[in-house]
């Protein structure tokens, strides 16, 4: 079994506290550059990208990195991210605008995820948004629903981040939420994760650590909820930023051990694709943990890491 792989194209980053600016704007040639590079010849390689939901205060906010459409050459599609950002947690409209996008964007689609990390209750983050359960259920079953009725090939899942807390509530509440239409629609699960950013792991240790969070995803709360271990199970975020302390030649280390790694479980827990997050630096001299998970500098020229990710994609990736 091969792995389909991805990226994120932009620079632009939500952090715990709110949205991390790039110092240089997106030059859409130069990203289409590298990611000819990292595609290769032959092979899949998906571009996520953002669109938000939030009816009553930003109706027609553009999608993240804007026009994703410009980097769909050589065969590549969207892995589209609708995020519900609806602070009154209504869902007036939002099944409207899934089904829209499914219909409209269905050709351009590899797949769609609904909701961005709703179980992480953060800021930036659409575990924070009220209702956000009951929009991920329903949305679930709207998408599959329009794509069948379209004729759209394309996947649709969720994305969750790993829980530690014994009291969290939430694949119990979902597991409660969702009936046979949900467990039928669903084509995939993913999970965001960074191991040796936000907790210390120590390097000896990354293997194993990685091996275990996805291991405990799959056999703890996708079976809380009732998941079937049928449904693959995707990583639809993962890196490693570079900074003080944080080298770049470690990274391209981080980046060949992680994807080994989940290579290596491919089998085992039914994984199928991985994303890496980011293409871009927002702000190389920075010294903010955000500032640099870039595979490139945010001039554009490239870390160890981005050849690193380049040859896995050529070695373990899909051909289309």
């Amino acid at each position: 079994m091969t792995f389909a792989f991805g990226i994120y194209p932009g620079a632009l980053l939500g952090s715990d506290t709110g949205a991390v600016e790039p110092v240089r704007p997106d030059d859409p040639d130069l990203i289409n550059d590298a990611l000819r590079r990292l595609q290769g010849d032959g092979r899949t390689l998906t571009v996520r990208a953002y669109r938000p939901f939030a009816a009553t205060v930003a109706p027609d906010a553009p999608p993240t990195p804007a026009e994703p459409e410009r980097y769909l050459e050589g065969g590549r599609r969207l892995d589209l991210v609708l995020t519900f950002r609806e602070p009154t947690g209504a869902l007036d409209g939002w099944l409207d605008f899934v089904r829209a996008t499914v219909r409209d964007e269905g050709p351009r689609l590899a797949t769609v995820q609904i909701c961005e990390e709703p179980n992480a209750v953060l800021p930036v983050l659409d575990g924070s948004t009220p209702n956000v359960r009951e929009a991920l259920v329903h949305g679930v079953i709207a998408a599959k629903e329009e794509a069948l009725a379209s004729g759209h090939d394309l996947g649709v899942g969720f994305n969750a981040v790993p829980t530690f807390d014994p009291a969290d509530t939430f694949w119990k509440d979902l597991g409660a939420l969702a009936d046979e239409r949900f467990h039928r629609s669903l084509d995939y699960v993913g999970l965001d994760f960074f191991p040796d950013v936000f907790r210390p792991v120590p390097p000896e240790r990354l293997a194993d650590a990685t091996a275990w969070v996805v291991t405990a995803f799959r056999d703890g709360g996708l079976r809380e909820a009732g998941i079937d271990p049928s449904v693959p199970l995707r990583v639809c975020e993962n890196g490693w930023p570079t900074g003080p302390d944080r080298s770049e030649a470690r990274q391209a280390e981080v980046v060949e051990e992680v994807v080994r790694t989940l290579a290596g479980l491919r089998d085992e827990l039914n994984l199928t694709g991985y994303s890496f997050f980011s293409l871009r630096d927002a702000d190389s001299a920075g010294t903010g943990i955000f500032d640099r998970f870039g595979l490139l500098r945010d001039d554009y020229t490239p870390k160890p890491a981005f050849e690193a990710y380049r040859r896995l994609i050529e070695e373990l990736g899909d051909r289309q």
